[in-house]
């Protein structure tokens, strides 16, 4: 076998000693690329953490839906349903007829109740007679009471002047006694008109009060007539707004009755209620910008601005609170609600749908 070659002597490593051994240096470039990496690595840092100088003025969630003011039509009487006057998902406009109920019966309310206002009003009518006949009653009581006082005076004045020649030539004796009996006769007959007068008088009270209470008869039946109109107006459930309609729950001859829910009604007006954590809501304010963005429209943006916030977190009203008090706490992040009115006159604003959920982000600056 052959020899290895031996490398020339100056191709050889000079070998130093340990004590002697440096590294490398490195020129400036790779300095200052070594120190362009550490700077982005904590320039990452502090932007994934949002610390200063990358502290953001917007807070967002996807806690997010849109809202509107959602109504359930009811009908306000009961019946059998007649007609049904919209179809499923309909638009409809205040006041237009969605339902008809059968309104047979409230008609026949009606015409009774007009009988019974017209029997009422007849019979104070009457009554009004009958206090005319009590005021004349009064009169000639009155006048028979003072032709009774009269003839007492009469016959207590030929009492006394019998009296004073009583004994004398030519005065029987039956003549005062026939005086005496005319006086008391007066006296009773002055007795007797003092108490029909009276008794005209109480009757002619008794006349006014009856007249009292006719006309808080006629009161009550007009009231009832009133009444009977208003609930035949109702057999016709109209809408109480414009919108749009929901699938309807209702069908000719099925029987309704007064706050059963025959469909939904949803107006155009639209808002949106974001969730935010109780730590994002620090800087929120009423009148802040607001951005949304909606999924189910391929991430479209709609701009508006916070209105209110809520005045208590999510749990406070919920049906059934968490007791913290149990000995098992767990800390939770609270939402709170933020209602954000969309600006006017945005393009198909319309198609954003109460339910839809979307993302929110609200500039705090």
């Amino acid at each position: 076998m052959k020899p290895e070659p031996t490398p020339p002597a100056a191709e050889k490593e000079t070998e130093l000693p340990p004590e002697q051994w440096q590294p490398k240096k490195h020129g400036l470039f790779g300095t200052l690329a070594f120190s362009a990496a550490i700077l982005a690595g904590v320039a990452g840092a502090l932007y994934a953490w949002k610390l200063p100088p990358f502290t953001s003025s917007t807070v967002s969630t996807e806690n997010a839906y849109v809202r509107g003011q959602t109504t359930v039509i009811s009908p306000r009487v009961n019946g059998y349903v007649s007609e049904v006057l919209v179809s499923d998902f309909a638009e409809v406009k205040q006041g237009q007829p969605l339902v008809r109920i059968d309104d047979a019966p409230y008609q026949a309310k009606v015409a009774q109740a007009k009988a019974g206002l017209a029997a009422q009003e007849a019979s104070l009518s009457n009554v009004g007679q009958t206090r005319r006949s009590a005021q004349a009653q009064i009169q000639a009581r009155q006048a028979a009471l003072a032709n009774a006082e009269n003839q007492l005076r009469l016959a207590q004045a030929d009492v006394q002047r019998l009296n004073r020649v009583r004994g004398s030539e030519g005065i029987a004796e039956r003549e005062y006694d026939a005086a005496a009996r005319n006086l008391q006769q007066a006296e009773a007959a002055l007795a007797q008109a003092r108490a029909q007068y009276t008794v005209a008088q109480q009757d002619s009270l008794s006349v006014n009060n009856g007249q009292s209470g006719l006309k808080a008869g006629v009161d009550n039946a007009r009231a009832l007539l009133e009444l009977a109109e208003q609930e035949l107006s109702h057999t016709v459930v109209r809408a109480p707004t414009d919108g749009k309609l929901g699938e309807l729950g209702v069908k000719p001859g099925q029987l309704v009755s007064a706050g059963n829910q025959l469909m939904f009604l949803v107006p155009p007006q639209r808002w949106v209620v974001a969730n935010f954590k109780e730590a994002d809501t620090e800087h929120i304010r009423v009148g802040q910008a607001a951005v949304i963005r909606v999924d189910a429209l391929g991430g479209r943006t709609f701009k508006g601005k916070v209105s209110h916030l809520a005045p208590a977190t999510a749990a406070e009203f919920s049906i059934i609170r968490a007791d913290s008090g149990n000995g098992n706490f767990v800390k939770v992040a609270q939402r709170i609600a933020v209602k954000i009115e969309l600006d006017a006159g945005q393009p198909d604003v319309e198609r954003l749908l109460p339910g839809m959920s979307v993302e929110a982000e609200v500039d705090t600056r």
